[in-house]
This record gives structure tokens, C-alpha cells and sequence, in this order.
């Protein structure tokens, strides 16, 4: 297979694993380049702009909205998060693969707008996981976990948009990375991935 990469779009309710399982299915992937999400919040200590985030001010995000410059947007306590269009479109014209880490509703945004986009839902083997995670992470609230478990429900009805599931069970992490793993695999071998080129160079007899 010849021609540019593919979109891997990965996306669950929160507590699901997303951040385990994606930094381990890039550990060793050469060919597979993490999205690179644009924000307009302020650096954090250690933070490198164009490995972490691209930073920008609030103007120069929302000119870009406007032009049309990224997959999907959102506004999270007073700042904007963005995927760019452009630095997935680069990167995949270099033949990398691309993972995106994007909530629900972003990926779905980014299938409306990018058809071949390859989405992927994650959950743990019971929903009850998700409250437990969310309550060993101590970064919020009871009221803010109810309210991030209301709207992981609300998340799931939009399951069957997406077009695998891959469950991240506790202390099963590495089998949910081998499952990602073998689906950006069999993506890859999709025979509207080979060109006719390569079709004919397999069938020609020298």
C-alpha cells in the first residue's frame, strides 16, 4: 500500500482509559504521530509549544474557526480546544498514520468532516469502572463526577456512529492496546487501500 496515512479517531466517556491506551500504542509506533490539539489557556510547567499544544491567543483561535482551520472546537472552563486541519492534513500527506484524542462529540464532528476519519469508542467492562476511576483520579468533586457520568450516558447512545468498540478492562490494559493495535492494522489492509499500481506490480509475471 502506497499514499498518505490514515485518522485514527479515539474517544470514550471520561475515566475510560483513553490517555493509557493511546500513549501506549504510540510507545514503539514510529509510523503513527500523535494530534496536536491547539488551545488558547496559557502554557502549564513544562509544557513545549508544538509537541504538547499549539498555543494561541483567543483572536488568533477564533480567525481560525472562522476559516474553517479546524476538525472540531470546544470551549472547556473559559478556554478553546481545537483539532487543526492543517497539521493532521500535513502530516497524513507524509504517509504517517494520525491518532486524535478528541470527547464524543468531537469525534464525531471530525467524521462529518473527514469521511475516512477511523472511529474508535473506548469503555471498560462495566460502566460502574468508570465512576471508581473518576473517583481514585481526587481531582474533583462528587458533584463533578455525577455530572461527568451523566454525560458519559449521554455519550454512549452515540456508539453505533463509530465503527469499533475496544474495551479497556482494569489490569487489562496491554490486551485494550494489542485490540487497537490490530485495528489499525487490518484498516491498513483494506483493499480500497491499494492502489492499482501496486495491485498490478502483484500480479504482473517477470
Amino acid at each position: 500500500m502506497t499514499g498518505p496515512g490514515l485518522l485514527f479517531v479515539v474517544s470514550g466517556p471520561s475515566g475510560a482509559g483513553k490517555d493509557t491506551l493511546v500513549d501506549g500504542l504510540l510507545r514503539g509506533s514510529s509510523g503513527l504521530k500523535y494530534s496536536i490539539s491547539a488551545t488558547t489557556r496559557a502554557p502549564r510547567d513544562g509544557e513545549r509549544e508544538g509537541e504538547d499544544y499549539f498555543f494561541l491567543s483567543r483572536g488568533v483561535f477564533e480567525k481560525g474557526m472562522r476559516n474553517g482551520e479546524f476538525l472540531e472546537t470546544r470551549e472547556y472552563n473559559g478556554n478553546l480546544y481545537g483539532t487543526p486541519r492543517g497539521f493532521i492534513r500535513d502530516t497524513l500527506a507524509h504517509g504517517y498514520d494520525v491518532i486524535a484524542k478528541p470527547e464524543v462529540n468531537g469525534a464525531l464532528r471530525i467524521k462529518a468532516s473527514f469521511a475516512d476519519a477511523v472511529l474508535i469508542f473506548i469503555l471498560p467492562d462495566k460502566f460502574a469502572d468508570l465512576r471508581r476511576r473518576l473517583e481514585a483520579r481526587r481531582t474533583e468533586t462528587n458533584a463533578e463526577i455525577a455530572a461527568r457520568l451523566a454525560i458519559a450516558h449521554e455519550e454512549v447512545k452515540s456508539i453505533r456512529s463509530f465503527d469499533y468498540l475496544v474495551i479497556n478492562a482494569d489490569e487489562q490494559h496491554e490486551a485494550a492496546i494489542a485490540d487497537l493495535r490490530a485495528i489499525l492494522r487490518a484498516e491498513k489492509l483494506r483493499i480500497h487501500r491499494y492502489n492499482d499500481g501496486r495491485i498490478q506490480e502483484i500480479v504482473t509475471e517477470s
